[in-house]
């Protein structure tokens, strides 16, 4: 369907030049319309089940060259001003999304219908599935694949990227709890029904240790579904001593046959530890 969006946007990603041409703004924005409505996505799921997803460069490519091709305008509400180049989101009654103020949300992004956004950011790019929460105070970078019956809680911070197009955007799958604080970036991938303790950190780098078995097991930058995460040290040996370094530590697994809707609540707390 977007097969000709595709090559001309490829075309106009390896010379700029063509960013002058109507036709091509004109192809520009229609992708950008189409990533706004949900049609087309900067990274979609192949198979959920094994947790595998395809980052779409091009669609990236498209999202990066709408910023050069929009004018600087000055927009206002009441007394408050702001002087930027993208629009907002509009007519959220229509699209079925509760909008709590001062949410904000740029145009490009999509939400489903029965998302909530609590006073929160949603940057251009970024997919906000069904029955997701933004809670206060979250923000969803740009980019950021946020799933299904997600709650992102208060102050939560979901990393944006744009640059390098074959970055892969972070990913929270459906059915995730991701506690107050926490802190997911460098497109880290969330699987599947996991929780974040509060004060969580993941990012590409970030030393995930399993220690739920008899002897650790280590990921970077993935955590497995189900998991239930918070915060931990490990010691590491520098010239000038031996110190406490943070990483991430998975304590226990989600069952499967547990509702999840109460046990987003009550997960860590099951393992002993504060949401």
């Amino acid at each position: 369907m977007f097969s000709q969006h595709k090559q001309i946007v490829e075309r106009a990603w390896t010379d700029r030049s063509m960013l002058a041409d109507a036709a091509v703004k004109a192809t520009i924005r229609e992708v950008v319309e189409a990533v706004d409505k949900g049609q087309l996505r900067t990274a979609e799921p192949l198979n959920l089940e094994n947790s595998e997803w395809q980052v779409n460069e091009w669609v990236k490519k498209a999202i990066i060259m709408y910023f050069p091709i929009q004018e600087m305008r000055t927009m206002r509400s009441g007394e408050l001003e702001w002087y930027d180049k993208m629009e907002l989101k509009h007519d959220y009654e229509k699209l079925g999304v509760r909008v709590v103020p001062h949410a904000v949300a740029r145009y490009g992004a999509y939400i489903a219908p029965g998302a909530i956004l609590m006073p929160s950011y949603v940057n251009i790019g970024a997919y906000v599935d069904s029955g997701t929460m933004v809670d206060t105070w979250a923000t969803v970078g740009s980019c950021a694949q946020i799933g299904k019956h997600v709650h992102l809680s208060g102050g939560v911070g979901i990393g944006g990227v744009l640059e390098p197009v074959q970055a892969a955007p972070v990913i929270i799958e459906d059915n995730c709890f991701i506690g107050s604080r926490a802190i997911v970036v460098e497109g880290a991938h969330i699987c599947r029904e996991a929780v974040l303790g509060s004060n969580t950190v993941i990012t590409g780098s970030t030393h995930i240790i399993d220690v739920t078995g008899d002897e650790p097991k280590e990921y970077r930058g993935y955590v497995p579904a189900r998991s239930v995460v918070v915060p931990g040290t490990y010691t590491k040996k520098f010239p000038a001593g031996e110190y406490g370094v943070s990483c991430a530590l998975i304590i226990g697994h989600r069952k499967e046959s547990t509702d999840k809707k109460t046990s987003l609540n009550d997960a860590l707390r099951d393992f002993g530890v504060s949401v």
